[in-house]
């Protein structure tokens, strides 16, 4: 997934008001065009980018695949669509 990763750009990024709602927002809708997101946490930023790492895993239900530097690679599944 790294190695996916790497080829990404970033989808959201977190500037001085840290994580708010409408960064969560922004989030969500990433996670529902693909499985596999990139944040980057700007020099703005007044957070400890390991507890906003911490806080994006356990908050949405993702998995934490990679932090270096101020980048955050997060997984979540695609939710399936439902067909009755």
């Amino acid at each position: 997934m790294r190695a996916e990763g790497n080829q990404l750009k970033a989808s959201v990024m977190i500037g001085h008001g840290g994580l708010t709602y409408r960064v969560n927002r922004f989030i969500d809708e990433a996670f529902n065009k693909k499985s596999l997101i990139k944040i980057k946490i700007l020099d703005t930023c007044e957070d400890d980018r390991k507890s906003i790492a911490n806080r994006l895993s356990k908050l949405k239900g993702t998995e934490l695949v990679q932090l270096l530097g101020r980048t955050i690679l997060l997984y979540r599944p695609l939710k399936e669509d439902k067909k009755a």
